[in-house]
């Protein structure tokens, strides 16, 4: 999934405003926070989108061709998934 850079800089508020409302953390650099909450969604993001580009190739590298939307390639699409997914976690 791909948002623009308002829509995570907007999630990235809401977040750490949960944070600092639910009393969890004291920021002594609120900046330095907001930042940091953005890279991090950033970053998930990217893996998202590599793991959803590596899927469809790998769906598409098949031997047969499975059209896309089929009740197949939705089994197929969500067992890669998890799997590239599974691989990224550490």
């Amino acid at each position: 999934m791909r948002l623009s850079e308002d829509r995570i800089s907007h999630l990235a508020h809401l977040i750490t405003d949960g944070i600092w409302k639910d009393d969890l953390v004291d920021f002594t650099d609120e900046d330095k926070v907001l930042h940091e909450a953005k890279k991090s969604i950033a970053d998930y993001l990217h893996i998202e989108d590599t793991a959803d580009d590596m899927v469809r190739n790998k769906i598409r590298s098949l031997s047969r061709s499975i059209p896309e939307g089929s009740k197949e390639w939705e089994v197929l699409y969500k067992k890669y998934y998890q799997e590239e997914l599974d691989k990224k976690r550490f």
